[in-house]
């Protein structure tokens, strides 16, 4: 439900800031703990780009808008569940007393955070890439890898990894890394990409080719022009949100950026803030985003059973 502005006066048990796959699976556990949770929700997921989520369980292939759709749908069931269509734009206080501020204007109270927050993605400034990202230029094959099965791949390397890759890749399809820039990998790599089939082409890409988001072609900086379905990168990724950050949190470096310190419990270093989702873990997907929220939202429910045992 949404809450009117009296609510905003009440103190809730906790305070999910991120309504997608981590968020919403936090929530649920909250609320069938028989407490008030309101979630804030700026409508924007990470894979909001994506046509269709696969891998997740039951829902291979669906629109993840609707995948997140429904999961606010079944929430809506609970009477303690309260939506907030709003950015959260500041957070403070400490665990029992915490304050988080809306970009509207109104604070919300709350004993307990779960940031799920998020990150974002910064991809290679490359003609024809970023309106093409999560249709035919890809982060993940196991998300997006099936569909494109026996047509010609390939992998831009953003960094020293991204051969082996390129290397995995070649279980859909024929792969080509293109270097674009970085070093050409050292005799044992090249070895191992040959063995699995890999062509390394070392000129810089120009630019991608293709009717509206589907990719045809890679065109190369000497003007060749290589027949292409889908192209895979790993990008650079940063936090969605400085909440972590202003409320102190501990971050390390992970895969591909920075990543919000949690324990097995996704406690953050902060008492009473809780992390879920690919801001707090360095691989993602969205199974493992639920499964930390699920995680997240059990343990943020156990603590405010226990707060006043332990305290006597």
């Amino acid at each position: 439900m949404q809450p009117d502005m009296q609510m905003f006066a009440t103190p809730f048990d906790a305070v999910v800031i991120g309504g997608s796959y981590a968020g919403l699976s936090a929530a649920m556990q909250i609320a069938r703990g028989r407490r008030n949770v309101a979630v804030i929700d700026a409508g924007k997921p990470r894979n909001r780009f994506a046509t269709a989520s696969h891998g997740f369980f039951g829902q291979d292939g669906a629109e993840p808008a609707r995948m997140i759709e429904s999961a606010r749908e079944k929430l809506t069931a609970y009477p303690n569940v309260y939506f907030i269509a709003d950015e959260a734009v500041g957070a403070s206080g400490q665990e029992g007393a915490f304050v988080v501020t809306l970009a509207s204007g109104p604070m919300l109270e709350a004993s307990r955070l779960v940031l799920a927050t998020g990150i974002a993605d910064i991809l290679p400034d490359m003609p024809g890439l970023a309106e093409r990202w999560g249709v035919s230029v890809l982060h993940c094959p196991y998300c997006h890898g099936y569909e494109f099965g026996g047509a010609p791949l390939g992998v831009l390397a953003t960094t020293p990894h991204c051969a082996e890759k390129a290397m995995i890749i070649t279980e859909w399809g024929p792969t080509t890394l293109f270097l674009n820039g970085q070093p050409m990998p050292d005799g044992d790599i090249l070895a191992k990409l040959a063995k699995r089939g890999v062509t390394v082409e070392p000129v810089a890409v120009d630019t991608l080719e293709g009717e509206a988001q589907t990719l045809r072609t890679v065109v190369l900086a000497d003007g060749r022009r290589i027949a292409m379905t889908a192209l895979y990168l790993t990008p650079r990724t940063v936090m969605a949100s400085p909440l972590a950050e202003s409320l102190g949190c501990a971050f390390e470096d992970g895969f591909f950026g920075p990543v919000i310190v949690t324990d097995g419990k996704k406690a953050t270093s902060i008492p009473g803030v809780f992390a879920a989702g690919d801001a707090a873990r360095g691989m993602h997907n969205a199974t493992w985003a639920s499964a930390d929220g699920v995680t997240a939202g059990a343990a943020v429910h156990h603590s405010l059973i226990f707060e006043g045992l332990d305290a006597a």
